[in-house]
């Protein structure tokens, strides 16, 4: 993304208005063991538009169908939710806790699970055939949350604690799921810590009460009251350890509406890119701040990844507010109208002391913006990286500032480090980092391709290349792709591809 171009809002919707959170329910099935509870987890495929790659529990939007399924000891949005639960859990896991399913066999089970999952048998119809109940004291309420406001797909969840039953048998099935697995709470928490597991807040607080299970009731007790959740909407959202992300609304290009600033650390903490300049945005990250020092947390710096608008706005507020340095690339510096109290450099390494040390390296990856730098993680390899990619929407390569060829290197640089997570400035974390940059390096190129294709011989104005080159975009958005695509053709002329004379292209 970059911050809006001149003349570019124009024709374009730039308000943010949330979409309405759809209701649905989850499944957080656990077993007792010798050693303890353990817990069913899935990890959601990367293609999924929600959530993929994160590990998750079983569950998933409330079907119109769930409605007319009868549900003992409960009514109305109550049993829906219920039985969308149940449903789900069956699909995801092959875990069936009906009245009546232990009389059952594993493969018939296994056949009414491929029968649900092809759409030939109903929900409901499935267990009107089987003679089977639902029971809504086998779906304990077990809390509520809400997806956040800036994120492009919402859901009002409801969770319920499912014990498993001794008959059934949890078995992961490919497709829509990675992987399926028992884990123990300690465990998982684990490799949250170290960034092989991204876990949204709802995942977080069920292994943290799971961890130090004793009965049914006290972990009841705590699930359903969740800290820093005012109306079900999480305020501390941490994906990984010591990584947590505050999304604030700044003048950005659509259909981004946010930009995300993260607060790294677990004692020491870095502040990275508060973007907003209004004061209702800001304060949601200062107030966060606020929670960490009453926890004996202390935030260092102020760090910017660039100097774009939607970086930089609130930055000088916060760092008063805070009475904290600002630290940036010397190319970042000289574009503000404030001082930059360290310049970093490729390279450097930024310690933070606390309960789990944490070591960002430094790097500078000029392309979008000269001073751009990303921040890498040397434990679990995760990546803060700024306007590299995006969860949502694409990155604009803007001239003079902008430079397709180096742009193009850097994304290489970070493919071949390689890094993990990639937590950008717009949008969801992005699991599979390597994969993500390849994607990208594989669209630039199939984009270079069509622009060196629309410049004839005979020469065409940018306008007219980028009609041709970019034909599968909208024409209103013609006047930001015109921006990646003089870009991209400064690249070509580089190599002596393409020439320019008198604002006209000709190939090579």
């Amino acid at each position: 993304m970059s911050e809006r171009l001149p003349g570019l809002g124009l024709g374009l919707d730039l308000t943010h208005t949330p979409v309405e959170a759809r209701p649905s329910s989850v499944a957080l099935l656990y077993r007792r063991t010798d050693s303890g509870v353990e817990v069913y987890w899935v990890k959601r495929g990367k293609a999924l538009r929600f959530a993929g790659g994160f590990y998750a529990f079983p569950g998933g939007k409330l079907d119109a169908a769930d409605s007319d399924v009868e549900v003992r000891g409960a009514s109305g949005e109550e049993a829906a939710l219920r039985s969308a639960a149940a449903r789900e859990l069956f699909e995801e896991t092959g875990v069936l806790v009906a009245d009546g399913a232990h009389a059952l066999d594993a493969p018939k089970r296994a056949s009414l699970r491929k029968a649900l999952l092809a759409g030939t048998l109903g929900w409901g119809a499935l267990l009107k055939a089987e003679g089977l109940a639902l029971d809504a004291e086998a779906f304990r309420a077990a809390g509520r949350w809400v997806t956040p406001p800036s994120l492009p797909v919402r859901f009002d969840t409801r969770f319920y604690l499912v014990e498993m039953p001794a008959y059934a048998q949890a078995e992961w099935w490919p497709g829509e799921l990675a992987e399926g697995a028992w884990i123990r709470p300690g465990d998982a928490l684990a490799r949250w810590g170290d960034g092989t597991a991204l876990l949204h807040p709802p995942a977080v607080h069920a292994f943290q009460v799971l961890a130090s299970f004793t009965d049914e009731a006290d972990a009841l007790a705590r699930l359903v009251s969740p800290p820093f959740c005012p109306g079900y909407v999480s305020q501390r959202i941490e994906f990984q350890q010591g990584v947590r992300v505050v999304a604030l609304e700044t003048p950005t290009l659509p259909p981004a509406a946010h930009t995300n600033a993260y607060v790294l650390g677990n004692g020491e903490l870095l502040i990275v890119d508060p973007g907003a300049s209004d004061v209702k945005q800001y304060a949601k990250l200062l107030s966060l701040v606020s929670g960490l020092k009453a926890e004996g947390l202390r935030p260092v710096a102020v760090v910017l990844t660039h100097h774009h608008g939607d970086h930089v706005g609130g930055a000088r507020a916060v760092k008063e507010r805070l009475g904290i340095p600002l630290w940036c690339h010397a190319r970042t510096a000289d574009r503000l109208d404030y001082p930059a109290e360290r310049l970093l450099e490729d390279g450097d390494v930024l310690e933070l002391a606390g309960e789990v040390p944490q070591r960002w390296r430094v790097l500078h990856t000029p392309g979008h913006a000269q001073g751009h730098l990303c921040l890498v993680d040397e434990r679990s390899h995760a990546a803060v990286v700024g306007d590299m990619v995006a969860g949502v929407g694409t990155i604009v390569i803007d001239p003079p500032e902008g430079h397709m060829g180096d742009y193009l290197t850097q994304l290489a640089r970070l493919r071949d480090l390689p890094v993990s997570t990639l937590y950008p400035a717009h949008g969801s974390p992005i699991p599979d980092g390597p994969a993500k940059l390849q994607e990208y390096l594989d669209h630039r190129a199939a984009r270079e391709a069509l622009i060196l294709q629309a410049v004839p011989p005979d020469g065409a104005t940018l306008a007219q290349v980028v009609s041709l080159a970019y034909a599968d975009t909208p024409p209103l958005l013609h006047p930001i792709a015109e921006r990646s695509a003089l870009a991209t053709l400064e690249k070509l002329m580089a190599e002596g591809r393409v020439r320019e004379e008198s604002f006209q292209y000709f190939r090579v």
